[in-house]
């Protein structure tokens, strides 16, 4: 398939999990991409398996400067953004009664106040055509016992793209949040542990726990005009958890 061909995608959490199963299959699909995270060597073993359409850029969504110079490296490189995937989060589990304002302060200073600077730092460089996919959760819909600060950051999601979707009428820039379940993923399995995380997939309709490639194929089609008349919207790709 080649509906990217020729676009240049910026993933945030790009270089493990979801941000990287989104991140090859936007390659696959013709796309160049920048890959954005805290870490290197995680960054660097992404980069040597998407070859030659792939950069990796080290930085963290909650330092405004590391966002200027992965935009300023975009840039001068490709010029445009057509498809930023702002999916980097963090998430720690919080019973009421016990949280923090450093468990609060972390969860949301990554969850939302980075995204929504990685989006709006992006907007120069966006035009018609382009796609912002943000990552929400099925937790932003559902309550969860001791999750619900990360929880409440994936509700403010929602309604993020809700309200861009209204700034962005007439620019030809569509924004849409995908919404994972249960996704065998490096941080999902260090916050849950595995096997309460692999009960949670048994317990959906589906009855496993998601791929990253999976949610990585509907990044794509979000990404692409496949979606061209979708904007504000939600999808889920949860195995059913919260839609029944």
């Amino acid at each position: 398939m080649s509906r990217l061909q020729g676009r240049t995608a910026v993933v945030t959490g790009g270089g493990t999990g979801i941000g990287f199963g989104a991140a090859k299959r936007f390659v696959d699909e013709g796309a160049f991409v920048y890959l954005f995270g805290r870490r290197q060597e995680p960054l660097d073993a992404a980069v040597a398996q998407l070859g030659s359409s792939a950069r990796a850029v080290r930085g963290s969504v909650t330092d405004l400067s590391d966002l200027d110079r992965l935009y300023a490296a975009v840039k001068a490189e490709r010029g445009k953004v057509d498809v930023l995937f702002a999916n980097a989060g963090t998430g720690a589990f919080a019973p009421l009664g016990e949280i923090t304002p450093e468990h609060y302060d972390q969860i949301f200073d990554v969850n939302v106040k980075g995204l929504v600077f990685t989006v709006q730092k992006a907007l120069p460089l966006m035009t018609k055509g382009s796609s912002i996919i943000l990552t929400g959760s099925s937790t932003g819909v559902m309550g969860t016992p001791q999750f619900s600060i990360y929880s409440a950051t994936k509700a403010a999601i929602r309604n993020l793209a809700r309200s861009w979707a209204l700034d962005l009428r007439g620019s030809g820039i569509r924004v849409n949040v995908l919404s994972p379940g249960p996704t065998r993923t490096e941080l999902a399995l260090e916050v849950v542990g595995e096997e309460a995380f692999d009960a949670l997939g048994s317990a959906t309709p589906i009855g496993r726990l998601g791929d990253p490639s999976e949610t990585g194929a509907v990044a794509a089609f979000l990404a692409s005009s496949d979606s061209s008349y979708m904007t504000g919207g939600e999808v889920f790709v949860d195995g059913g958890l919260a839609q029944v």
